[in-house]
């Protein structure tokens, strides 16, 4: 199937969707989409720009709502259909009893071990063998000096190669650095100064979006409260950004337009809304609070944020045929529990407790929010060492393999989702291994 046909068919009608939630809260609350701030706002807002987790805005948040919530998104992905897939193509993937009905290729169990070869259980593995059991010089020693190798040779690719196999602890800041290509130069500093100047002179409705978005989230959440002000300064800034409209020439997305009033249509009078062309959904600020156990330097943090979205994040909200797309996620993790644990599959089908519906969230967030923070930088270790979103389905499924017994004993989706409701206690690495290459045939 081709992105075009998946962007015609879903993506378009799901950004007229959000757009049209994004324009009646405009209306209803009588709020413009942007306005400059008067002076004393933005003096206020300068002085209290490191503190603004303790400073109430402007707005009443509760007149507030997100525009949408990963659930939302899944119904509108469970309603995708290809046409040519209707008149009779594809018939080996009739077989498939998973929510998502759009025929893509997804690696199998042989494919994800050849492309996954260095989590293998002959392989050395932080989140394995640093455990307390295993004496560090076995590993862990050697490991964390050939890092500190990589890092003094600047070396990109070797570093991509490296992380494959956890980073340090002490390490993994100066790591995703490298990988991401991000270096501090002053004409960084200066263009994130820009757009805080920008924030703070102007006004955005999706201003509140991020902080009722925080609130309901990141400041809930026992790892990621201390940074509710990183987490303001990152997202405000995000939203300003005209560069990371760039993306949307490799995405199947679109940026939306706002026209200046009675102007509609026009496209002389258009300007992209917000400025980086990126709405914020409930969960979005989760993308950013890891990051922060990382980078205590506020345009640092930003840098790697940002390129995390446009290279990754960008494609859990997206509807797009790409491998590490949202779609093709859905249906890598689907497959895998279908082929590899059926029982349990078609127990919870029968139930009415669709996997999916359970996983999805954990997948849309990449995990943040769902994992103990180490577990989840290791989780993102991987990410940017294969440069592939395609281990979040992985791990979505070892999940349910390793809850198996459990799920197998539950006669309903509330049951299933108890269950599972906790994932803070999982080891990500062994969970991973065992299902990749040790019970899985």
């Amino acid at each position: 199937m081709t992105l075009t046909v998946l962007r015609s068919t879903g993506q378009g009608s799901w950004e007229r969707r959000i757009l049209k939630s994004l324009n009646s809260m405009c209306t209803e609350l009588s709020i413009p989409l942007a306005r400059k701030r008067p002076v004393g706002e933005q003096k206020e807002l300068l002085n209290k720009w490191n503190e603004m987790g303790t400073d109430e805005p402007v707005l009443d948040l509760s007149l507030f709502r997100p525009v949408y919530a990963p659930k939302d998104f899944l119904e509108v992905l469970i309603n995708l259909r290809n046409p040519n897939y209707e008149n009779g193509d594809s018939h080996s993937f009739r077989t498939h009893l998973g929510l998502i009905q759009v025929p893509l290729k997804v690696k199998d169990i042989p494919e994800l071990k050849e492309f996954f070869v260095e989590l293998g259980l002959t392989a050395g593995q932080l989140g394995v063998d640093d455990s307390t059991q295993v004496p560090p010089e076995l590993f862990e020693n050697e490991h964390v000096r050939i890092g500190q190798k990589v890092l003094s040779e600047q070396d990109s690719a070797a570093a991509q190669q490296y992380i494959r196999q956890g980073s340090p602890t002490a390490l993994r800041a100066e790591l995703w650095a490298l990988i991401l290509n991000i270096s501090s130069q002053p004409e960084d500093i200066l263009y994130y100064e820009q757009l805080k100047t920008n924030v703070i002179q102007h006004d955005l409705l999706v201003d509140s979006l991020i902080y009722k978005d925080v609130k309901l989230t990141a400041s809930n959440d026992d790892y990621y409260f201390v940074f509710e002000d990183y987490l303001y300064q990152v997202l405000l800034c995000f939203s300003r950004d005209t560069s990371v409209l760039g993306h949307f020439a490799y995405s199947s997305a679109s940026p939306p337009k706002s026209y200046i009033r009675g102007k509609l249509g026009l496209e002389e009078y258009a300007v992209f809304y917000p400025p980086n062309g990126v709405i914020p959904f409930h969960g979005f600020s989760m993308y950013v609070a890891p990051l922060c156990f990382l980078y205590h330097e506020p345009s640092k943090l930003y840098q790697i944020f940002r390129e995390m979205y446009v290279r990754f994040f960008f494609r859990l909200h997206s509807i797009s045929s790409h491998p590490s797309g949202i779609v093709s996620l859905c249906l890598l993790f689907e497959t895998l529990l279908q082929t590899y644990l059926p029982q349990l599959f078609y127990h919870l089908r029968e139930i009415g407790a669709q996997p999916l519906r359970i996983s999805f969230k954990w997948m849309v967030r990449a995990f943040s929010g769902y994992l103990a923070t180490d577990q989840l930088l290791l989780l993102w270790d991987r990410i940017l060492g294969y440069n592939s979103l395609e281990i979040l389905a992985v791990l979505a499924a070892a999940v349910f393999a390793f809850r198996a017994v459990n799920l197998m004993e539950v006669t309903s989706l509330a049951a299933a989702e108890a269950v599972l409701a906790d994932l803070s206690t999982l080891k990500v690495m062994p969970l991973l291994q065992i299902f990749l290459f040790a019970t899985v045939t």
